[in-house]
């Protein structure tokens, strides 16, 4: 496994670009959340159901991304726990509140925010790291947090 530096390092590479940065902040979280809320609309084994904790596709998805998250950098993995726990409340939330199925909202924010982020590699004139390694679609959210780190001087 490459070390965190080394992949962030990487991802930066093909993110140069003040207005390709600038949609990656808003494109990256935001496609998190959908791929949260498309496996939270997975429908899950009642018998498997907590009452106490939602248990689900999204959050069994979510472990795993941690797991890789905490064998990255523990700090970061603890800001992307908090993070994804963001993530799993909104979830909840535009469920709750959405007069459409939660799929069919995830869906279309989905697509808006993959056609934002082409837009953001064209100005770039670089493809997305995903194309390379499938690993940096875990890496966005990484890159934005090690960013904010640095920004307030925190070591990851």
């Amino acid at each position: 496994m490459q070390n965190v530096d080394s992949l962030l390092n990487e991802y930066g590479e093909s993110h140069q670009n003040p207005w390709n940065k600038l949609i990656h902040w808003i494109a990256v979280p935001t496609i998190v959340w959908t791929v949260v809320a498309l496996l939270w609309s997975i429908p899950f084994p009642a018998a498997l159901q907590s009452e106490v904790v939602p248990i689900n596709w999204a959050t069994i998805a979510l472990v795993l991304a941690q797991i890789y998250y905490f064998r990255l950098s523990l700090k970061l993995g603890t800001g992307l726990l908090l993070y994804n726990v963001l993530m799993l409340w909104l979830t909840a939330l535009v469920e709750a509140a959405s007069p459409w199925p939660l799929w069919q909202v995830a869906i279309a924010v989905f697509v808006a925010a993959w056609i934002l982020q082409f837009i953001g590699h064209m100005i770039e004139g670089k493809r997305p790291s995903f194309f390379k390694d499938v690993q940096f679609l875990l890496i966005g959210p990484a890159w934005l947090l090690a960013f904010i780190y640095r920004s307030l001087g925190i070591a990851y």
